[in-house]
């Protein structure tokens, strides 16, 4: 039996701000997969639906105080625009370029305007975000976007009143904070919830390693529901660590596109040495449950 969708935990603080980590290798692994899985829906005339469960703002200007904070973009991003060394992510990287005219690094899109930039007039974008500040910057960034709607809901829920969509073919990319422990148990929940109204929709799961053991139990859950075709690929700066910070991100894919894995592959290894922090550069390219 699948697990119901928890329900979110109280938080008045909202304390998680995207626009700290905009542009970090995380983001750089999370949009070329992001970009890939859209590509491969876009075979095909049919529309879909794109469905984002934590949105954010939508957009980051990487000069801002909170970009600047922690400058993570530096080892993200800023490695990679305008270098052709890994040629497998010129379709991503083009993309960012359209943000940023002349070449100049200063602004990064988030998952929503990586989607909206990429849908076709009949496909439809579907954009959850609760905390009060970028959910006022992300209506700002779709006002007139005719193919995406915002909502200021708990994007967990808001998978229940959706699924299956109209279209019948969708992603749904959840990328939640994590600073509750209560996440982890909710993204199995909602994938659960899909599986069950929607088992053709391509899930995307983001996930920080700041605690190996929380991810290794993430995956235990995954597997335990029984659900098919799921793919695992991390990208490690840093050894894993007991100390502050995250090490490591990845991203589990619930029917992947065929071609992900073997692109996965050839990019990852290249990509981990690149952006290495310590030398001690990893990456994971697992399937975790087969056909």
């Amino acid at each position: 039996m699948f697990p119901s969708v928890l329900p979110r935990p109280v938080d008045p603080m909202f304390s998680y701000r995207h626009a700290f980590h905009a542009g970090n290798f995380a983001d750089v692994l999370k949009h070329f997969v992001q970009v890939e899985i859209i590509s491969h829906l876009q075979k095909k005339d049919a529309p879909f639906d794109y469905i984002d469960t934590h949105a954010g703002a939508g957009m980051y200007r990487l000069q801002s105080d909170m970009a600047q904070k922690n400058q993570e973009y530096l080892n993200g991003i800023g490695k990679l625009q305008g270098s052709d060394a890994l040629p497998e992510l010129a379709p991503y990287l083009a993309l960012i370029d359209d943000f940023n005219p002349g070449g100049q690094l200063q602004r990064y899109p988030g998952s929503p305007m990586i989607a909206a930039q990429m849908l076709r007039a009949q496909d439809k974008g579907w954009l959850y975000e609760l905390h009060p500040s970028d959910a006022e910057l992300l209506r700002n960034n779709f006002a007139g976007n005719r193919n995406c709607r915002v909502r200021v809901e708990d994007g967990f829920k808001g998978l229940n009143g959706l699924l299956p969509t109209q279209s019948r073919r969708a992603l749904v990319l959840i990328d939640p904070p994590y600073e509750q422990k209560e996440d982890y148990q909710r993204v199995v929940a909602a994938l659960s919830l899909i599986h069950r109204k929607m088992a053709t929709a391509t899930v995307a799961i983001w996930y920080p390693v700041v605690e190996r053991k929380r991810i290794d139990s993430l995956e235990k859950q995954i597997a335990a529901t029984g659900i098919r075709k799921i793919e695992l690929f991390e990208l490690g700066i840093r050894a894993d660590s007991e100390g502050h910070g995250m090490t490591s991100s990845g991203m589990i894919v619930v029917n992947p596109p065929w071609t992900l894995k073997e692109k996965m592959q050839a990019l990852l290894p290249k990509l981990a040495q690149l952006l290495s922090e310590d030398g001690a550069a990893h990456f994971r390219c697992e399937t975790l449950a087969g056909e």
